[in-house]
C-alpha cells in the first residue's frame, strides 16, 4: 500500500465544509463545485404552490417525540399537533391461560393435515387489539378577511431538509407575510415565528383545539393552556396530556387579549413567536401510575426556554438537528457536469409527476434525504418508536390503529438507521424491546409454557405481545420479537460497541432463544418445526381445496429463526459464551432445521408444502426474509436459491403498497440486479391523488409520504435503506462497493457517510458507471473487514482505526491519512 501522509480534518456542521473536506471531488474548477453544492442545498427541499388540501399535502415536522402537520393556510392555518405517548388504553395482561390446551388442539389438527380446520380453530388463540395513537389537537390562527386576497403567484410553502424548517410566504398588496416553524429536540419545543415585511401589520387570532375530552383556559395573557384525556377503559380513565402554547411579540409594538375566553387575539405587532409544549402522564408501559403533573412539567419547559432568544432556540435546534443529518451527502447524475440543467418544476408534486419520464436522479436525492429527515423526527433517543405513521396523526382512529405491525413494518423503519448513519435513532427500538421482553415472558410462560420471550404481530405504547384479535392470517405470528432482534445483532456488526452487546443485545437476544427452542418441537424427517405457523397475512389453497392460513414451519418462521440462532451463536463468540448450555442447545437445534425449499415452479416455497398460491402478487414477500434483511441466501453461497429467489419476486410482480416495493427494491439490490432494483426505485416515485385512492397502489403523496394507501410511512424509510444497499452491501469481513449502480440512470456520483459492517464509514465516487475513488476509516476500532470487492476484483484490506484510507479505481490504496478531528458519529 502506498503511503502518503497526509491529516483527514472532518468538519462538523455546515454541508458545504464537510463536502469540501470529505468528499472526493469531481472537478478541480472550485467554482463549479460550489454552483453544484448550491444547487444540490436547494434540491434538498420539498415545495409547494398552495395550502394543503389533504394532510397528505401539509407538511412534517418534528423532534422525535413532538410532531406537527403544516397546512399552510392563508387566513387560516393549521398546524396539526402530535405527541408521540399519546394513546388510548391502560397496562395490560397479555396472558390467555387457555392457550395452551387450544394450541394442542391447533397442532393436532395441523398434523393431521387439517390446515382449513386448523385455520378456524386458530382464532381461539387470538386475543384483544392494540390500543390506538391519538393526537393532541390543532394550533389554529386566524387572519383577516385581507388575507383572503392574497397574490397567489407570491405563495410558497416549503420544507427545507437541510435546516428541518417548514416556511410559508405570501403577499397582501405590498406587504409578504412569513411563517417558519420547526420542532427542537434540546428544547422539546415546537417554534412558530410569524413576521410582516411592514412595520404593524401582523395581526391574528390563535387558539388551540382538540377532538379528545378536553378543557382550554387562558394564563397570563399570553398564554392558552389546554389539558386533555386519551380514553382508557370501562372503569380507569387513561392517559393525561397538557399543551401549552406562549406568544411573545415584537417589543414596542402591537398588544395580545383575550377573546372568546380561550383564544388569543395579536394586533398591529412586527412579528409574534408562538412557542408550544406539550407533556403527558405516561411513565412507563407497566404503570398508569403516575405522579407526573403534565401541566406543571410543560410550564417547567416554557420557563426553561424563556431564556433563549428565537435566534437562540432556532441555533440550538439546528445545532442538534445538522449533527446528524449532515452525516451523509449524496450526489447523483446523468452527466458528467454532475447537475445537468433542469427546467424550472414548481412544486414537488410536479417533480414526482414528471420522474416517469425525466426519471431526474435529484428526485431519487431527495426522497433518500426525506427518509433520514423523517427518521430524525420522529425518533431519537428517549422518545417512543416511530410508529405506522411516524409520530403524525390527524385521526382519532388512524388506519390499523397507528400501531407498530412487527411482520415488516416497525422493522422497516428502522432500517436506514445502521447504514444512513443514524444508529442514536436506533435506541427507541431497543428500548422498546425490552419493553416487549418484559411482558413476552409473561406471555410465554402462560400461553406455550414455554421460556423466553415472544411478541406477536402487533403492539402499541404498553408492549402488547400477545396475538391480535381476529383471524390467524394476520393476528397469529409469534416471530414479532425474533425478528426484531436481528436488529440488536446488526447494530454491534455496524458499530462493533461489545458494551452495547454484552449488556443490551445479549440478553434479549439470550431470552428470544430460549423461547425459540420451547416452540420448536419434533416434525417429520427428523426435522424440527414451528407448528402453528403462518407467513403473514397470507392464505394458501388446501389440498382439499379450501382456503387456510395456519400449517407448520412457514419459510419465514425458519428463516427468522435460523438469523436469530446463528447470531446469538456469534454474539456469544464475542462474549466468551460458547461453551454455555444455552449455545450448545442452540447449536442443537440449529442442526436440525428444514432446508430453505425450492418449489416445483422454481420459486422458493413459502409454506412448507408446495400449496397452491391463491394470490401470487401477494404484497408480502416473507419468504424471502433469508435474502434481506437476512442473511442466510446469498449471491456467493447459495446460488440455487438466488436463482429461486429472482424467480418468486417475478412471480410476485412489482404491484403492492410502497413499503413491499421497497422491500423488493432492498431484495433485487441483494441478488445484484441493479436494473430490477432501479425498476423498485422508479415505482414508488410515482404521485397518489388522495381523492382517488385505490387499494395498495403504492407511490408517493405531494408532501412524499408514502402510500399503501392510505398514508403508511415504513416505505419512506424503506427506500433510503435500499438505495444505500444499491451503493455499499457488507458482511464483517468484506465490504462491496457499488454492487447495484444502475449505470445508466446514474452514471457519475458521489456518495459520502455511508456505514458498513465492521464498523467503516464509507465515501465512493463514481464516474461514467464506473468506480472512481473511494475512502473508508473506523473511527474507535480496528476494523473487521479483511476484503474490498468491486465488479469481480477483490483485494485484501487491514483498517486500523483513526485512519482514512483512500482507493483508485483498481482498488489501490493511494492514499492514507490520520483522522484528526473525530465525528461525532
Amino acid at each position: 500500500m502506498d503511503d502518503d501522509e497526509q491529516e483527514w480534518v472532518l468538519v462538523g456542521g455546515g454541508g458545504d465544509a464537510m463536502i469540501r473536506e470529505c468528499i472526493i471531488g469531481y472537478n478541480n474548477n472550485e467554482e463549479e463545485e460550489e454552483e453544484e453544492e448550491e444547487e444540490d442545498s436547494s434540491n434538498l427541499k420539498l415545495i409547494f404552490d398552495g395550502p394543503a388540501n389533504y394532510f397528505t399535502d401539509a407538511i412534517p415536522i418534528g423532534n422525535g417525540r413532538l410532531g406537527a402537520m403544516v397546512w399552510g393556510g392563508v387566513a387560516s392555518e393549521t398546524l396539526q399537533l402530535n405527541e408521540d405517548t399519546l394513546w388510548t388504553g391502560i397496562p395490560g395482561d397479555y396472558t390467555n391461560p387457555n392457550a395452551p390446551q387450544a394450541l394442542q388442539l391447533v397442532r393436532k389438527l395441523v398434523d393431521q393435515g387439517n390446515y382449513p380446520q386448523a385455520t378456524t380453530q386458530a382464532e381461539t388463540l387470538s386475543a384483544t387489539a392494540s390500543a390506538v395513537y391519538q393526537l393532541v389537537g390543532d394550533l389554529k390562527l386566524d387572519f383577516d378577511d385581507s388575507h383572503l386576497n392574497y397574490a397567489q403567484q407570491t405563495y410558497l410553502r416549503q420544507l427545507h431538509l437541510e435546516t428541518a424548517t417548514a416556511t410559508v410566504k405570501y403577499s397582501v398588496g405590498d406587504v409578504q407575510f412569513t411563517r417558519h416553524h420547526f420542532a427542537s429536540n434540546p428544547d422539546q419545543v415546537i417554534v412558530t415565528k410569524l413576521s410582516a415585511s411592514k412595520p404593524a401589520s401582523l395581526s391574528f387570532t390563535v387558539s388551540l383545539d382538540s377532538k379528545l375530552n378536553h378543557k382550554l383556559e387562558v394564563s397570563a395573557k399570553n398564554q392558552i393552556i389546554l389539558k386533555g384525556t386519551c380514553s382508557g377503559n370501562d372503569t380507569v380513565q387513561g392517559i393525561h396530556f397538557s399543551a401549552i402554547l406562549q406568544i411573545q411579540i415584537s417589543s414596542g409594538r402591537g398588544s395580545v387579549s383575550v377573546v372568546d375566553e380561550n383564544k388569543l387575539k395579536v394586533q398591529l405587532c412586527d412579528w409574534a413567536i408562538l412557542c408550544l409544549v406539550v407533556s403527558s402522564s405516561f411513565h412507563t408501559p407497566f404503570t398508569l401510575d403516575s405522579k407526573k403533573d403534565a401541566t406543571s412539567e410543560c410550564l417547567n419547559v416554557m420557563k426553561s426556554i424563556e431564556k433563549f432568544s428565537y435566534s437562540e432556540l432556532y441555533a440550538r435546534h439546528l445545532d442538534d438537528y445538522q449533527n446528524l443529518f449532515h452525516r451523509v451527502y449524496l450526489q447523483l447524475s446523468k452527466s458528467e457536469n454532475i447537475r445537468p440543467i433542469k427546467k424550472q418544476i414548481s412544486s414537488t408534486a410536479e417533480r414526482v409527476k414528471s420522474f416517469q419520464i425525466d426519471e431526474d436522479p435529484s428526485m431519487v436525492e431527495l426522497l433518500f434525504q426525506y427518509g433520514r429527515y423523517l427518521l430524525i423526527s420522529s425518533s431519537r433517543p428517549g422518545t417512543q418508536v416511530s410508529n405506522l405513521q411516524g409520530i403524525w396523526n390527524e385521526k382519532v382512529w388512524p388506519a390499523w390503529d397507528g400501531a407498530p405491525h412487527l411482520n415488516i413494518n416497525l422493522q422497516m423503519n428502522y432500517w436506514p438507521s445502521l447504514s444512513c448513519n443514524l444508529k442514536e435513532c436506533q435506541e427507541p427500538l431497543f428500548d422498546f424491546t425490552s419493553s416487549l421482553s418484559l411482558n413476552g415472558s409473561k406471555t410465554a410462560k402462560v400461553n406455550y409454557e414455554a421460556n423466553g420471550w415472544v411478541a406477536h404481530q402487533v403492539t402499541d405504547i404498553w408492549a402488547k405481545t400477545s396475538p391480535d384479535r381476529g383471524q390467524a392470517v394476520w393476528a397469529f405470528w409469534p416471530m414479532g420479537g425474533a425478528w426484531l432482534c436481528t436488529h440488536l445483532w446488526e447494530h454491534y456488526t455496524y458499530t462493533m460497541d461489545r458494551v452495547f452487546l454484552e449488556n443490551k443485545a445479549y440478553p434479549l437476544l439470550e431470552g428470544c432463544s430460549k423461547f425459540l427452542l420451547d416452540w420448536l418441537i419434533e416434525g417429520p424427517g427428523g426435522y424440527l418445526q414451528t407448528n402453528p405457523s403462518t407467513s403473514p397475512e397470507h392464505m394458501f389453497i388446501a389440498p382439499d381445496g379450501k382456503p387456510a392460513s395456519v400449517s407448520y414451519s412457514t419459510t419465514m418462521d425458519i428463516s427468522i429463526i435460523k438469523e436469530v440462532f446463528n447470531e446469538t451463536i456469534s454474539a456469544a463468540q464475542v462474549l466468551g459464551k460458547s461453551n454455555d448450555d444455552l449455545i450448545l442447545k442452540v447449536l442443537n437445534a440449529q442442526s436440525k432445521l428444514p432446508p430453505t425449499r425450492i418449489a416445483r415452479d422454481g420459486s422458493i416455497m413459502e409454506w412448507a408444502k408446495d400449496f397452491e398460491d391463491p394470490d401470487p402478487h401477494h404484497r408480502h414477500v416473507s419468504h424471502l426474509f433469508g435474502l434481506f434483511p437476512g442473511h442466510t441466501i446469498t449471491v456467493e453461497k447459495t446460488p440455487d436459491l438466488c436463482k429461486a429467489a429472482e424467480y418468486t419476486l417475478y412471480k410476485r410482480g412489482e404491484e403492492g403498497p410502497g413499503w413491499s416495493t421497497t422491500w423488493k427494491g432492498a431484495l433485487w439490490a441483494r441478488l445484484h440486479n441493479s436494473e430490477h432494483a432501479y425498476r423498485m426505485v422508479k415505482r414508488l416515485i410515482t404521485l397518489v391523488d388522495p381523492a382517488h385512492e385505490a387499494d395498495f397502489e403504492g407511490g408517493l403523496y405531494s408532501n412524499l409520504f408514502a402510500a399503501h394507501p392510505p398514508f403508511q410511512i415504513d416505505a419512506n424509510f424503506g427506500f433510503p435503506a435500499a438505495v444505500a444497499e444499491m451503493l455499499v452491501q457488507s458482511t464483517v469481513k468484506d465490504l462491496y462497493l457499488l454492487p447495484v449502480l444502475p449505470q445508466d440512470k446514474w452514471p457519475n456520483g458521489c456518495v459520502k457517510g455511508l456505514k458498513a459492517r465492521g464498523g467503516v464509514t464509507v465515501n465512493i465516487c463514481w464516474k461514467q458507471g464506473g468506480l472512481h475513488e473511494f475512502s473508508i476509516w473506523s473511527k474507535e476500532h480496528n476494523s473487521t473487514i479483511q476484503r474490498l470487492h468491486y465488479r469481480g476484483n477483490v483485494v485484501s484490506a487491514n483498517i486500523s482505526a483513526r485512519r482514512v484510507y483512500t482507493f483508485n479505481h483498481n482498488l489501490k490504496c493511494v492514499k492514507t491519512s490520520t483522522l484528526t478531528q473525530l465525528p461525532s458519529f
